[in-house]
């Protein structure tokens, strides 16, 4: 069979695109890499409290963390059925990397943490031809890595219902306000200012893009007061988020290579299938007709 491929590197650094059907995104930085390689296969699966209200210390400093290789196991053991290999690469790439960060010591679960991962799980796995398979492997995922699904949908959810009930000036204004989601916010400027455990990372940023998506507060500026209210270095979201649009833009690009190739090959098959179905029925009318 044909192959199409597609590559991605996924990095805090440089995007490049090759001339060749191949799309390419390189660096020397090893924050967030991950590379996508699709072909129209189906690729097999094979097996190699302090609380602080919706805020959840999470055992990243248990004594014995599982290891890399445990984690996609347990994935694999929870999803067993195959995955189309432009959703299984990134996934597994995925799934590496959240590890990393899920079992540093600095590592503390928030719900702004969540609605990034969520937005990126949704953006990538846009267009999965089964919505309960997609719903089934979210659940994997977030139990391979001993998280909780339900509670990761549930404080995306709630972030989303609230920023959209904000303006740009509420938005960065959290702190002179009392409420449920505004004391998540606060939690989050006193631990990232050095009161607590924070560990930055990528979906954190793609967090705080769509909380100003939501408020319609896009402008510059906005992203600037969100970050320093919450004591976080811009410079860092700028550089996420810049490596998170263009990635959305491959994504959109493979996914176009892909339903071409697979419109052509059924195409190819419904070409091929004429002079069969024509010699079928010319067999059946002199069946008919006793000859």
């Amino acid at each position: 069979m044909a192959t199409v491929t597609s590559s991605f590197f996924f990095s805090l650094s440089t995007l490049t695109q090759s001339s060749q059907r191949k799309l390419t995104v390189s660096s020397t930085s090893d924050a967030f890499r991950f590379p996508l390689s699709f072909s129209y296969h189906y690729v097999g699966v094979r097996a190699s409290n302090s609380a602080s209200k919706m805020v959840v210390r999470c055992s990243s400093s248990v004594t014995d963390p599982p290891t890399v290789s445990e984690t996609k196991l347990n994935f694999l053991k929870a999803y067993k059925r195959p995955i189309p290999s432009i959703y299984n690469t990134v996934l597994q790439e995925l799934i590496v990397q959240q590890h990393l960060m899920r079992y540093k010591s600095s590592y503390r679960y928030d719900p702004v943490f969540a609605l990034g991962f969520v937005t990126v799980y949704e953006q990538l796995m846009e267009g999965y031809p089964s919505d309960e398979d997609r719903d089934a492997i979210f659940q994997a995922y977030i139990k391979a890595l001993n998280e909780d699904p339900n509670k990761y949908r549930v404080d995306a959810q709630k972030l989303e219902e609230w920023a959209r009930a904000q303006n740009p000036t509420s938005l960065v204004e959290f702190s002179s306000r009392e409420g449920e989601l505004e004391g998540i916010l606060k939690d989050i400027a006193e631990r990232a200012g050095g009161k607590g455990d924070f560990s930055y990372s990528r979906f954190f940023a793609i967090g705080l893009f769509r909380l100003l998506e939501l408020a319609n507060a896009m402008e510059p500026t906005i992203l600037e007061k969100l970050c320093a209210a919450l004591n976080v270095n811009k410079r860092s979201v700028d550089r996420d988020l810049d490596v998170y649009r263009n990635l959305l833009s491959k994504l959109v690009q493979a996914k176009e290579l892909l339903k071409e190739y697979v419109d052509r090959e059924k195409k190819k098959r419904e070409e091929r299938a004429e002079p069969q179905k024509a010699n079928e029925a010319i067999t059946k009318q002199l069946q008919f007709s006793g000859l």
